[in-house]
């Protein structure tokens, strides 16, 4: 329990507190900051292991890939309650990708 504990906050800090304006606004917009994003934060999680930090800097791409594309449609076309709808299942699945690699890297 302690280690799901440590991954939910250590995602939160690598997604959310250094995750710039600048990245949150163009990700949706250019596969580079995307995939700087992607890199920045699957590097981070090296301190758990490189192959969790690999798996999971993979699937983090896929996931903001879609909802960064959503959520940016939504903001713009004034659709309030879907963006945030879409913000929480984009958290949701990061959690769930990030909890079930370590259990399947940790059996």
């Amino acid at each position: 329990m302690n280690k799901i504990i440590l991954i939910i906050w250590l995602h939160f800090i690598f997604d959310f507190v250094l995750q710039t304006d600048y990245i949150a606004i163009n990700k949706s917009k250019m596969a580079n900051v995307l995939i700087g994003h992607c890199i920045m934060y699957s590097a981070l999680f090296i301190i758990i292991g490189w192959y969790y930090a690999f798996i999971n800097g993979a699937l983090h791409l896929v996931v903001d890939f879609v909802s960064s594309k959503l959520t940016a449609s939504f903001w713009e076309n004034n659709k309030r309650h879907w963006f945030f709808v879409t913000i929480g299942a984009d958290q949701a699945l990061h959690l769930t990708c990030l909890i079930l690699t370590l259990n399947y890297l940790t059996r």
